[in-house]
């Protein structure tokens, strides 16, 4: 199993059985990666997430992925950052955690995941990369055997060089020990 990250375009991820979309509680499109996950998919999954009634921040729901690569998306909502004082982090790690326990319990063993909440929700770059990469060890931790890969695709260089800081520190650093 394999914690990675990639420089890259998560509707473009051909090698995994799911994508997570950091969706808007509507679940019904938005900007960032939801309009591009969106837009790839089609309107089919438009039709599909209107029937999912909207989803909980720190929730996650999953759809078919249609014209995408891969089989499903599964769709979360992440926190808009106020200060880090509205329950923030937690939301945020339940955000990852709860994309990851649907995986589980559709069998899903590859796994494509966005920086959540980093965009228009403006949640800090390093922090919310120390949230998800540790979420997301622990939680495969717990599931060794479950997973194949799990990938963080990241839209820029400087994106990317925070989560590999923290994969450095926390999973490799542990290896070792």
């Amino acid at each position: 199993m394999t914690i990675e990250t990639v420089l890259g375009d998560i509707t473009k991820q051909t090698d995994v059985e799911a994508i997570v979309n950091a969706a808007n509680n509507s679940l019904l499109g938005g900007g960032g990666v939801d309009g591009a996950i969106h837009r790839a998919a089609g309107r089919e999954l438009l039709a599909e997430c209107r029937t999912l009634n909207g989803c909980e921040t720190g929730e996650a729901k999953i759809t078919s992925a249609y014209k995408l690569p891969c089989k499903y998306v599964i769709h979360t909502v992440g926190p808009i950052y106020r200060g880090g004082n509205s329950g923030e982090p937690q939301l945020l790690a339940n955000a990852y955690k709860n994309s990851m326990k649907l995986a589980l319990q559709n069998k899903i063993r590859t796994i494509a995941f966005p920086s959540i909440s980093t965009g228009v929700y403006s949640y800090p770059l390093e922090e919310a990369a120390e949230i998800a990469v540790t979420t997301v060890n622990d939680f495969y931790m717990e599931h060794q055997n479950e997973f194949d890969c799990i990938r963080f695709v990241l839209f820029d260089s400087r994106t990317k060089q925070a989560y590999d800081n923290v994969i450095d520190r926390i999973i490799l650093s542990s290896t070792y020990m």
